[in-house]
């Protein structure tokens, strides 16, 4: 499918409406796995986010904290695509 997107957000971040938004759009014109965290799920979560959200991880990399640009996150997607092992004009 292509990396992993997470976002760490939490309920009332306006901020963190605005990152899903970017990412939302992104993922229209390229794939990737998308996964929204709540850090209020989790006592840790929200003790190592909860003054930094939203925060953004491509494939466990912090890429994006507080907002996300959405021409670098196209950027830092491109740089993760899984190489294509397909041979090409390569008979078996």
């Amino acid at each position: 499918m292509g990396p992993k997107v997470e976002l760490y957000t939490k309920k009332d971040c306006s901020l963190c409406v605005v990152a899903r938004e970017i990412i939302l759009r992104v993922l229209k014109e390229i794939p990737f796995e998308f996964q929204e965290i709540d850090i209020e799920s989790k006592e840790d979560l929200y003790e190592k986010f909860k003054e930094e959200i939203p925060v953004v991880f491509v494939n466990g990399e912090l890429v994006f904290t507080y907002r996300v640009n959405e021409e670098g996150l196209r950027r830092v997607l491109r740089e993760h695509k899984p190489p294509d092992d397909s041979p090409r004009g390569q008979h078996g």
